[in-house]
């Protein structure tokens, strides 16, 4: 084997040998729709060009699976960037960045990043948001009832007189007062032992008369008072119980939503929106 020969083979061999220890997994995926929908791109390296490889101004959505990357909306990192760290992004809308992206490249570990060159944070993905790459079907609906919420209470401030109860049943001055009119009207009605039998008599009636004024006669405050009512909830159902059949089994789920006659799910029947 001649020089030249041995040199050709010792790069194809260096080339094989880096291409082997590349990473497997790609780092950064773009989607051309939202959610992790449609044709999709993969990379763990950065790509200055996107239009060299058809996908400029595709991506409406991404998964960042290894540590931060700047996507740009220009080529050659140019325009408006951003950086994302780890996370899955299902929409690139609210960054400004949808059907925009043309270059893209991993941010060193090391690399201080200003807060303000970052992008929102990826959301917590709901229990039946779809996952990246998860194959989904239709399951037939069988069933479907609308749940009802509580009812709503509605309350209200009234003003009303509300009698207040007194510590003690008699009223010993009104009572006082009574006896000593009473024994004065009394001693005018006759004369002699008459007279001093009508006194008596005067005094006893007018002690229970003052007694019952104190007693009935409770006194009478002005409040604020609240009055509550069930009322029908009007904003109708608060969910939809479903029944559905999946691979021979039936499963059920409550949706915020009333499905059609199918219901999207992953390959284990757990449902998808």
């Amino acid at each position: 084997m001649t020089s030249t020969s041995r040199a050709f083979a010792l790069l194809a061999t260096t080339a094989a040998c880096v291409i082997a220890a590349a990473p497997a997994a790609a780092q950064l995926t773009f989607y051309e729709d939202d959610n992790f929908q449609g044709r999709q791109f993969n990379t763990n390296r950065a790509v200055s060009n996107f239009p060299a490889i058809g996908f400029n101004d595709r991506a409406s959505s991404i998964v960042v699976t290894g540590s931060r990357w700047e996507v740009c909306d220009d080529v050659a990192y140019g325009g408006q960037c951003v950086v994302l760290r780890k996370g899955s992004y299902p929409s690139l809308r609210e960054m400004g960045l949808n059907d925009r992206i043309s270059s893209v490249r991993p941010v060193r570990d090391n690399q201080s990043v200003a807060d303000e060159r970052y992008g929102p944070a990826a959301p917590a993905p709901s229990p039946w948001s779809k996952r990246p790459g998860e194959q989904l079907f239709e399951a037939p609906v069988s069933e479907v009832r609308a749940v009802m919420g509580a009812a709503e209470q509605r309350c209200w401030m009234e003003r009303e007189d509300v009698a207040v109860e007194k510590k003690t049943n008699s009223n010993v001055p009104g009572a006082l007062l009574g006896a000593v009119l009473g024994g004065v009207i009394g001693h005018q009605i006759g004369g002699g032992t008459g007279r001093d039998i009508a006194t008596v008599g005067g005094a006893v009636a007018g002690g229970v008369v003052g007694s019952r004024v104190g007693s009935d006669g409770r006194k009478v405050e002005s409040r604020e008072v609240q009055r509550c009512t069930d009322a029908t909830n009007q904003r109708g159902p608060d969910h939809w119980n479903v029944v559905y059949s999946f691979r021979g089994q039936q499963h059920q789920a409550q949706l915020k939503q009333p499905p059609g006659a199918t219901i999207t799910v992953n390959a284990q029947g757990e449902p998808r929106q």
